[in-house]
């Protein structure tokens, strides 16, 4: 399984609810689309995820942004996984660069609005942010196998399933 998150927006610690804290530590991997503010709050996602996989945002401090790169590829059951902040593609740039990676899922973050949908005709995933929601719906997801597919569900900080796409 993954776990997508976004946007944390935290000085000290990333103030994680319990129920995400588990999901991630019971994760392959931990992606994190940027806007971890401080390298406290990335050093905490370290210590917490199996594995961590993470892009800068444009909120980060210098000290976050001289660690992480402003976009990255990561492999995970056979598919190709394109994440980045998300402040710096429309998204005719955002399906340039899915297709030069040859990305089989987009994650973005920035906007803090969770959402499943589409970029050209590759899946997208914006996880949210459980921390820092603001006018939106607090949230993170969970990506799963699903025989040929992926099973996307964007969650409360509570755990609870509010959408679910197979993509």
């Amino acid at each position: 399984m993954l776990v997508a998150v976004s946007d944390t927006h935290r000085s000290d610690d990333p103030g994680l609810p319990a129920p995400i804290r588990s999901a991630i530590e019971d994760a392959d991997v931990l992606l994190h689309a940027g806007d971890f503010t401080t390298p406290s709050v990335l050093e905490s996602f370290e210590r917490i995820a199996p594995s961590l996989v993470a892009v800068a945002g444009n909120r980060d401090v210098q000290a976050v942004t001289d660690r992480l790169p402003a976009t990255t590829t990561t492999e995970w059951a056979g598919r190709r996984v394109l994440l980045a902040h998300g402040h710096e593609h429309d998204a005719t740039a955002l399906s340039l660069l899915a297709r030069q990676e040859d990305a089989d899922l987009i994650v973005t973050g920035h906007t803090h609005r969770p959402v499943i949908d589409t970029v050209g005709e590759i899946p997208h995933l914006n996880p949210g942010s459980y921390a820092d929601p603001r006018r939106y719906r607090p949230a993170y997801a969970t990506i799963e196998e699903a025989g040929e597919q992926l099973r996307i569900s964007l969650r409360s900080p509570e755990g609870e399933e509010f959408e679910r796409r197979l993509v």
